[in-house]
């Protein structure tokens, strides 16, 4: 769900470029577009952001330095200009996004329904919380995101491939050619392959790269994270009571209500008549109500406006505060159930509303909740102690070098053997493995651990996580000695030979076949197509649909990598039969191109009439900060 909600904060739009919506700070900045400068804050903003975003999708694995180069830098401002250009856009073009719409995106969003079909809004407002986020804050970059997406569609939906072009590139993909195939196999020629003890010692020397042993390590390690330091803290009861009298709200639901409305539809531009006669309609049908409140449902479905809620008889469902707009949120916050609200005038005009339910507010008792009240009081005190922490293990890995005892016996750390550690990740580890981390293995092969034997520095491994090693035992590459793996370079070199044989003899059948042709040896007859290749491999079936078929029968020789050569035969070649479905499937997918295409242009259109010009120096690579060294 957090990564659901982050698609929905961090949309994506024109070719994958990711816009970052920061005040405009007036200073020297890094760029100026259309007279108005990108501050290097709001630079520096973007930068954290994505890097967040790459932290998230590739845990401990991703290194911050992969952002700090001239090409990412460049894209990330490039993104930023971008941004500034489309919202001269979407000023110049008056576009808006009126709330009910915003309203309806946020209540269909997937996953934040409950099975009762209502919407949850303290998991609304809980997924938002844990992204740091306000609810207020978040509707006004949803908003901003759902405005662009008109300027996105309205570029997009404009863009198609004409029908003549992806008609004849559909054709293409059917068109059928009859083929056999002549197969030299390798294993055919191993019998005559003569190897020599010369030959196998070039093939040991040529390729010594196969037979090294990788230099290994055997090492200690010790690890300071907040987890490590949140295990070490100590919790009373009066602190667990304290934070749970604080934060009561944290482990209940607010009140919720449950309404049923008539809405009579009037813009807010509308004239004063158009907006007395709805007035009119809905004080006339409220009368109704009044006399007999139980045909509020039927004279929902037969009057309202809001045809999503009339089909259910005005039913709402339930809602809590800030879900609906502040008029109506306020008078139906004012009823007792039952009752039905006078005529509530809203942005969407004339609301009638009948309280029909209330779910009073929750409190999850102490017990219940302990648990986990302990674990993030931990938490909270671990990191506001980890910053000590850490310049204290920085320091004492360093300046204690020989050992890492000294930092365990002060931070109360436990040090951990590791094994087998190589230069690079070992792909059988998990990425996510602290020892398997390409910081940590370029550090703990430095010369000052390998040649000295002192500790390698502090090295985060991850946010708010620090490993230092210490090199128990080393073993430098080595090679494997030739009698050890003759039989193995006999066996590829035998391969080799008789590969280069087949080869050799399926060349002199080709050019024998394009003098005169002769079908003896060749497979029975396979159809094939782009669409279906019949296990014809990849490379082969490129090479069958390059060929020259004005001539048939025609012929292509294709290696077979390690397996010999194969001579195929094209007899025919058919129109292959239309498929319509396809046909259209593979038309949308060209205008889909076309319309990335198009709206890519378009965004780079718009940065040209801006006048951009960027800042000499704003795309050098800039220092590491220490949290991302």
């Amino acid at each position: 769900m957090q990564f659901l909600l982050l698609l929905i904060i961090f949309p994506s739009f024109v070719a994958g470029g990711v816009f970052s919506y920061k005040s405009f700070q007036a200073d020297s900045g890094v760029a100026t577009v259309g007279g108005k400068s990108i501050s290097r804050q709001e630079f520096d903003a973007a930068q954290r952001e994505q890097i967040d975003r790459m932290r998230q999708m590739y845990g401990a694995q991703f290194d911050p330095k992969m952002l700090n180069t001239p090409e990412a830098r460049k894209s990330i401002l490039d993104n930023l200009i971008a941004q500034r250009a489309l919202n001269a856009e979407v000023a110049k073009n008056h576009l808006s996004i009126p709330d009910q719409v915003l309203q309806q995106s946020i209540l269909s969003t997937p996953g934040l329904v409950k099975p009762d079909g209502s919407f949850d809004v303290e998991r609304y407002k809980t997924i938002l919380a844990s992204q740091g986020m306000t609810t207020a804050g978040y509707e006004q970059r949803l908003r901003q995101d759902l405005v662009y997406q008109q300027l996105v569609n309205a570029v997009q939906g404009s863009a198609f491939v004409p029908k003549t072009v992806a008609t004849q590139l559909s054709a293409l993909n059917e068109q059928e050619r009859e083929v056999q195939a002549l197969v030299f196999k390798a294993a055919d020629y191993t019998s005559k392959v003569k190897v020599t003890d010369e030959m196998l010692k070039a093939y040991y020397d040529k390729n010594a790269s196969l037979f090294e042993i990788p230099e290994s390590i055997k090492a200690e390690y010790v690890v300071l994270s907040i987890d490590t330091i949140a295990a070490q803290m100590d919790v009373s009861d009066a602190d667990v009571q304290s934070y749970y009298e604080q934060n009561k709200k944290t482990y209940g639901t607010e009140e919720e209500r449950r309404a049923s409305h008539i809405l009579i539809e009037v813009k807010k531009d509308a004239n004063d008549k158009d907006k007395a006669a709805a007035k009119a309609k809905a004080e006339s049908l409220l009368a109704e109500v009044r006399k007999n409140p139980a045909s509020f449902a039927k004279l929902a479905k037969e009057n309202s406006s809001d045809t999503g809620s009339a089909e259910r008889g005005g039913d709402l469902d339930f809602f809590g505060k800030g879900m609906m707009v502040k008029p109506f949120e306020e008078a139906a916050y004012k009823l007792k159930q039952g009752e039905i609200s006078d005529v509530v005038q809203s942005d969407f005009g004339y609301h009638i509303i009948q309280l029909t339910a209330i779910k009073p507010a929750t409190i999850k008792p102490l017990e219940e909740v302990k648990a986990a009240i302990v674990a993030e009081i931990k938490k909270q005190k671990a990191s506001k102690a980890y910053a000590e922490a850490a310049e204290t293990f920085t320091n004492t890995v360093y300046e204690q070098a020989d050992s890492l005892k000294p930092v365990a016996d002060k931070l109360k750390l436990k040090i951990q053997t590791v094994e087998n550690l190589t230069r690079k990740p070992n792909p059988a580890l998990p990425p996510s493995a602290l020892t398997n981390n390409q910081k940590f293995l370029t550090a703990i092969f430095g010369d000052n651990p390998v040649k000295k034997k002192l500790n390698t520095d502090a090295v985060e491994v991850a946010p708010s996580t620090l490993v230092s090693g210490h090199i128990v035992e080393y073993k430098p590459a080595a090679k494997r000695p030739f009698e050890e793996v003759k039989a193995m370079i006999t066996t590829a070199v035998t391969q080799t030979e008789a590969v280069a044989l087949a080869k050799k003899e399926g060349e002199a059948k080709l050019q024998a076949l394009k003098a005169a042709d002769n079908t003896a040896g060749f497979s029975e007859t396979k159809t094939i197509s782009r669409l279906k290749n019949q296990d014809v491999p990849g490379p082969a079936l490129s090479e069958l649909f390059k060929a020259d078929v004005q001539k048939l029968p025609g012929f292509v020789g294709i290696d077979a990598p390690g397996n010999g050569y194969v001579i195929y035969r094209i007899g025919r070649v058919n129109v292959g039969t239309p498929d319509e479905a396809r046909r259209a499937s593979e038309r949308a997918q060209l205008d889909g191109a076309q319309a990335q295409t198009e709206m890519f242009s378009y965004v780079e259109n718009l940065k040209k009439k801006a006048k951009v010009t960027i800042t000499p120096g704003a795309l050098e690579v800039q220092p590491a900060s220490g949290a991302d060294q």
